[in-house]
């Protein structure tokens, strides 16, 4: 028998780490070729890490969570035959990013190039951390008091409320996945052995458990993200109301006579197109800035990002060349884009490269947001909830539908004047839409 190292890729563009974001297996299971083992992300994608031979696992060198080096040592298997090491061949890449250039955190494991060659492969043992790592000197007698009789199992949230629901206590069921992690397969094989639910409770009760949930992935990202955005750029937000009956109308006209083939309009196109002809005349809202070098780039393409709620978490994919598109153009494309992004299926050029973002609540009844910049660009407009409301009309209140932008802007670079004249601008546009369709 030999042992085979599999080393972390490299997933191309540079890359010098990514971080282990899943294990799809522990020590001891049988692995086959192909067969996936873990996932890792980068700034613009995860990628799944298959097995290029068969064997059983003897060792992992790393926690989800950790930032692990290209070529680092991942995995050690043992198989028949002389062994060998080699680097994995990524397998498939779905694009997940926050945006399109996320500042990378420092991993609490990282391992890094030319590190020294991995511990003998070792199996689990009470003096044995999570999938087979031997704990450091000193951690032995700390884990074998945390291990003990009333320590919360590890579960998902799911699996969790699941066994609340069921009255299943799950310190009595044993885990079968990663690290001891309790799966729904072993809540079923609880209750097929006979074991009873205990009766759920009744009436009020207090409640003192505490779950922990390690930020990792596609949350992290996000958290560095907005970290960055806030300490780094100075925000000014603007907020105006806007009269959209007449736009509202037009919205509603249009697509009751659209084509079959055509996607149904929300105001998100309208308000893309204003952005667009605004933008021809305050260039200095659709900029990036790269404030380490000191350079404002004003972009002649609008690259519009559409802030996309995800089951992972928030995306911003990307219209490209919107000052290109027409409303029915812009519509269908945005719907493409939050489709692909929210089934993990969007192109990694879909998620970054955008000039100015758009953020939109109004669907969750916001009447005022104060939305924070997508670094490294310079302005975000925040749209709002639609309210009919009575609007004084020179002699008398009539009802009209109205509805806030709110909009942030980097103080570096856009001044008050010229953010307020940008956002004016669009609500002139909004408020008499035939003007968005005249060619300047």
């Amino acid at each position: 028998m030999g042992e085979f190292i599999i080393k972390m890729p490299d997933v191309g563009e540079g890359v010098a780490e990514a971080e282990l974001v899943e294990w799809h297996c522990k020590v001891g299971d049988p692995i086959r070729e192909d067969m996936v083992l873990a996932a890792v992300m980068t700034d613009k994608a995860t990628v799944e890490i298959p097995s290029p031979v068969t064997g059983t696992v003897l060792w992992l060198g790393a926690e989800i969570g950790d930032t692990v080096a290209v070529k680092a040592p991942l995995v050690r298997i043992q198989v028949a035959g002389e062994g060998g090491e080699a680097e994995a061949v990524p397998m498939a890449e779905t694009v997940t990013a926050a945006s399109s250039s996320p500042q990378r955190g420092e991993g609490t494991g990282r391992a890094d190039e030319g590190a020294s060659p991995p511990p003998p492969p070792v199996q689990p043992s009470p003096s044995s951390g999570p999938a087979g790592h031997l704990l450091p000197a000193g951690e032995k007698g700390r884990r074998a008091l945390s291990e003990t009789p009333g320590d919360k199992p590890l579960a998902s949230p799911a699996v969790r409320l699941r066994a609340q629901d069921g009255g299943i206590d799950l310190r009595q069921v044993t885990g079968t996945g990663p690290a001891g992690r309790i799966t729904h397969d072993d809540l079923d094989q609880f209750l097929a052995r006979g074991a009873q639910p205990q009766p759920a409770p009744t009436g009020l009760a207090k409640k003192t458990a505490v779950e922990e949930i390690k930020v990792t992935g596609l949350r992290r990202r996000i958290a560095e993200k907005m970290v960055l955005a806030t300490s780094r750029i100075p925000h000014i937000t603007y907020v105006e109301e806007i009269d959209v009956t007449d736009l509202e109308d037009l919205r509603a006209t249009m697509n009751a006579t659209r084509k079959p083939d055509q996607t149904k309009l929300t105001i998100l196109p309208f308000l893309m197109r204003a952005m667009v002809k605004t933008i021809d005349e305050q260039p200095v809202v659709n900029a990036t800035f790269d404030d380490d070098a000191g350079i404002i780039s004003r972009h002649a393409a609008v690259h519009i990002g559409i802030a996309t709620q995800t089951p992972a978490g928030l995306t911003v994919p990307v219209v490209r060349h919107t000052e290109a598109r027409g409303i029915w153009d812009c519509a269908a494309e945005v719907v493409r884009l939050a489709e692909a992004a929210r089934t993990g299926s969007a192109l990694r050029e879909e998620l970054s490269g955008s000039t100015i973002t758009i953020t939109s609540l109004g669907a969750m009844g916001g009447i005022v947001t104060t939305p924070i910049i997508n670094h490294p660009e310079v302005a975000i407009v925040g749209v709002n909830k639609i309210m009919t409301r009575p609007v004084w009309h020179g002699s008398q209140f009539i009802p009209r539908k109205m509805m806030n932008l709110s909009s942030s802007f980097d103080h570096r670079v856009v001044d008050g004047w010229d953010a307020a004249t940008f956002v004016q601008r669009i609500k002139a546009l909004l408020e008499t839409p035939a003007l968005i369709f005249i060619e300047s």
